[in-house]
């Protein structure tokens, strides 16, 4: 019918509007970190793209849902201040036709949201874990750029060249905080070549300076202390760990399938809800999008965002309950989600009343 199909495309261009602002703003957040990271020389400029598109399913896992839930309030208000809600339901398209009609794009979007859920997000996770550990354990000076000043794990690193495949610098300069109390502030140190050498048994990464003088200084200060050496080593700071994911939400939906372990099951039923939750979204949704016309189609908004929250909280509340063994993981989340179920059912009824709702 032409006015089903005219309501589900008020409600996916809303939805989608409404996913591209909020996937914007996480995305703008989740860039400004990694830029950070690697303006301090903890990653490669070329490998932020990587880490926001692997990052993308996780967005949309959370995005979707709330963005479905906001477009039919959005849209449906929309309509409730055209009267157009009221002239249909003239028509005889009853509320409870357009809920069943609101569900088709719902189910639609929970499926998207099982997918990214249950699979493109604990793969994506996956990805960032071994790009970042692959940065951890690369051996080239791939963040740098010869003839530029740069910080580099808190120092400022100045190379006037590269070779041997960007593992090697040559007349190479280097500023640091002093780390001993009581001796000046800044060490200042120059050599002919540096390269990096990684310890097998602690993993922990230095920089290995040959045939340069350390010179430790500090402003205001005439005299300073001046050392030669024929090779000098420093430790160089791994400060990805920030940015690395947990072990669990990288691991496989299928691996979680069946354990017996509550940390895992909590996962697995996390991943779960997010997609049950949109179809109970969609009921509680059309009873919140009925707005009177003086009042406008925002009246409602931050009522459904604050319920929408506390969905969302005590899922997370649950999920952590059963991982420290404080809920059983047998009832798990399916009680918040019965429970809002049935508010979504009551709304309706009092909305629209039990013969409005057929």
């Amino acid at each position: 019918m032409v006015v089903f199909r005219y309501l589900i495309r008020e409600i996916v261009l809303t939805m989608l509007a409404v996913a591209v602002v909020l996937l914007l703003v996480i995305m703008g957040s989740r860039i400004i970190r990694y830029m950070s990271a690697a303006a301090s020389g903890e990653l490669p400029l070329g490998l932020v793209g990587r880490l926001v598109m692997y990052q993308m399913p996780g967005f949309l896992e959370l995005i979707l849902p709330l963005a479905f839930f906001l477009g039919i309030l959005l849209a449906y208000g929309q309509l409730y201040m055209n009267s157009e809600m009221t002239v249909l339901r003239a028509c005889g398209v009853s509320p409870m036709k357009v809920l069943r009609v609101s569900l088709w794009p719902g189910a639609v979007v929970a499926v998207i949201v099982a997918l990214c859920s249950l699979w493109l997000g604990p793969l994506g996770k996956q990805q960032i874990s071994e790009a970042l550990f692959e940065q951890q354990q690369h051996a080239d000076f791939s963040i740098l750029s010869a003839g530029r000043f740069q910080n580099v794990g808190g120092r400022t690193v100045y190379a006037a060249s590269m070779s041997h495949g960007n593992s090697q610098l040559n007349d190479i300069f280097v500023s640091e905080p002093q780390r001993t109390k009581g001796a000046p502030a800044e060490v200042v140190i120059k050599a002919d070549h540096a390269y990096q050498v990684r310890d097998e048994k602690t993993g922990v990464r230095y920089l290995v300076l040959d045939s340069g003088e350390r010179y430790s200084v500090e402003a205001g200060r005439m005299d300073a202390e001046r050392l030669n050496f024929a090779s000098y080593s420093t430790k160089i700071e791994d400060n990805l760990q920030a940015l690395e994911v947990s072990e669990m939400d990288a691991m496989p939906s299928a691996q979680l399938w069946g354990s017996h372990d509550r940390k895992m099951r909590a996962e697995l039923q996390w991943r779960w809800s997010l997609a049950i939750m949109v179809p109970i979204l969609t009921l509680l949704a059309m009873s919140l999008s009925k707005v009177d016309p003086r009042h406008g189609r925002f009246g409602r908004i931050l009522p459904a965002i604050i319920l929408h929250i506390a969905y969302l909280s005590l899922l997370l509340t649950a999920k952590s309950l059963i991982s420290n063994s404080r809920w059983p993981a047998d009832v798990g989340m399916w009680p918040i989600h019965l429970g809002f179920l049935i508010l979504g059912i009551w709304l309706v009824k009092r909305t629209f009343g039990h013969k409005g709702a057929r």
